[in-house]
């Protein structure tokens, strides 16, 4: 990916998005584009209006985290927002990835066996570990059955964005699939940030751009997010509707994997489909053997 057009792109894409009004500046008469003008950003950044523009030409390699913090608060950035920007900075000044050692990339991750029966521990949640390239690397029993429409019979790794894009079930299986789309494709953009030169995500990035449009379009609207924690909802093939609650947990030990934990609330309907579907993966072990 290149990084002045990433960056290029990503300050282009926020200066369009902020309102003189939440900017607090007069909106004016003559305005061809609702966002803010850059010397509008470049006032309130307090640099001049040339360095700007050639900041948000892409040259930003240099810029000292200063004018960084300054060009994130004139943009109104949130905090993923602006530790994008900060990643962006770091891949042009050399330093991608500085937050993620650099390994050779395996042709099949594997995750410990320690982690596994960590995992298989959780008995009440749908608890799985994902990379950075969205793989589904390990799940727990519940996991399994939870994600059955995912996993499928293949020899492939299970892969969440190409579920989400490029399978028609996951329309039937996210109730919500719009906003999960948004969410899966800003959470990809955030990881690429942290390492431009990651080939794996590159290529998952190329595969899906070329196979899907509503892939292309989100990816093109750089929006930047972490999953953190939340609720969504599902609609199981088994069970029916679920409403879970979700933890997102970084696996210190293995950088880029993250450990992410679906619950219902104690007494609801959604906890008790849960529990039918435990006790339907408990009778059928053979359907959810570990991929």
């Amino acid at each position: 990916m290149d990084n002045r057009t990433e960056v290029r792109e990503f300050l282009v894409s926020r200066r369009a998005k902020l309102t003189p009004d939440r900017a607090g500046l007069p909106a004016g008469g003559n305005r061809r584009v609702p966002g803010l003008r850059r010397s509008e950003v470049a006032a309130l950044a307090g640099v001049s209006v040339e360095y700007y523009a050639k900041l948000e030409r892409g040259a930003i390699a240099g810029a000292s985290s200063s004018v960084l913090e300054a060009i994130a608060a004139a943009l109104r950035l949130d905090d993923t927002e602006r530790a994008h920007l900060l990643d962006l900075a770091r891949a042009a000044d050399g330093v991608s990835a500085a937050r993620r050692p650099r390994r050779r990339a395996s042709k099949q991750a594997t995750v410990r066996p320690s982690l596994q029966w960590a995992l298989e521990s959780i008995t009440d949640g749908v608890a799985f570990v994902r990379d950075q390239h969205q793989d589904l690397l390990a799940t727990n029993a519940l996991g399994r059955a939870f994600y059955a429409p995912l996993i499928g019979d293949g020899g492939r790794t299970p892969n969440l964005a190409r579920f989400q894009f490029l399978d028609p079930a996951s329309r039937d299986f996210y109730p919500d699939w719009e906003v999960f789309a948004g969410m899966c494709v800003a959470i990809m953009r955030a990881e690429a940030g942290r390492d431009p030169h990651d080939r794996g995500l590159q290529d998952l990035v190329g595969e899906l751009s070329t196979r899907s449009e509503t892939f292309r379009t989100l990816w093109a609207a750089h929006e930047v997010r972490t999953h953190g924690t939340g609720t969504k909802r599902f609609r199981h093939p088994l069970v029916g509707e679920l409403s879970l609650a979700y933890e997102e947990l970084a696996v210190t030990a293995e950088p880029g994997q993250v450990l992410m934990i679906y619950t219902a609330e104690p007494g609801s309907a959604s906890a008790e489909r849960l529990r039918l579907l435990a006790s339907w993966a408990a009778e059928h072990p053979a359907a959810v053997t570990n991929h």
